[in-house]
């Protein structure tokens, strides 16, 4: 039977690598505050980041914060942001969480991530990824790039990202949680991509269960 898992040590060697390719990346969307952090990952959703962004600049612009949001209407609101992919259901998240942000928590997004998910449009993954980004709390969000490289390579071993997210929160040493997202994100982007992975330029294919079980 084929490992489920990388040993330890190749573990350890394979985050040493990420590590000294994508050491210092971090998220691509472009934000100010954690509020607008917030607003950008719910918008995220099935969307590039590049997509966002080209939204949330000039919509962060005119309307920094929760308030600001809260006050535009639904139809005004989805109007500025329908160039992005599911914008009707965006908008209406991203309108309800400004309003409650606003009258629930004073303007201030909270810093808990079970506090974050009550939020409309807020999952797990979203809630990690600014916990983690805007508060330096260690947490690891599971996107599409971290679930297929993490179980690509054998950090993980699962079927969905709530049990990939505790395979990884096993694995990787909770100090590098944060940076480990980020590393996996862009080599998911870069390298290892789910149509068409460049497994012969893969700097870990001396380790990767996939390559192994796949060359």
């Amino acid at each position: 039977m084929p490992p489920m898992f990388l040993k330890k040590k190749d573990r350890d060697w394979v985050l040493d690598r990420l590590e000294e390719t994508y050491g210092d990346t971090t998220t691509a969307l472009t934000f100010d505050t954690p509020f607008q952090l917030l607003i950008a990952t719910i918008m995220s959703a099935q969307s590039t980041d590049d997509q966002v962004n080209k939204i949330t600049t000039p919509l962060f612009a005119e309307h920094p914060d929760a308030a600001a949001l809260a006050a535009l209407s639904l139809e005004a609101l989805e109007e500025k942001i329908k160039r992005v992919g599911l914008y009707r259901n965006k908008a209406k998240n991203v309108h309800a969480t400004s309003k409650i942000i606003v009258e629930d928590y004073g303007g201030e997004i909270p810093r808990e991530r079970d506090e974050l998910v009550k939020l409309p449009g807020v999952g797990r993954k979203t809630a990690n990824v600014v916990v983690s980004v805007a508060f330096g709390t260690p947490a690891i969000a599971v996107d599409t790039h971290v679930f297929r490289v993490s179980n690509r390579l054998g950090l993980a071993n699962a079927k969905n990202v709530v049990l990939t997210e505790e395979h990884l929160m096993k694995h990787i040493p909770e100090e590098k949680w944060a940076a480990a997202h980020h590393w996996l994100i862009w080599h998911g982007r870069q390298v290892c991509k789910a149509q068409k992975p460049k497994c012969e330029e893969c700097m870990l294919n001396s380790v990767c269960l996939f390559y192994k079980k796949n060359k």
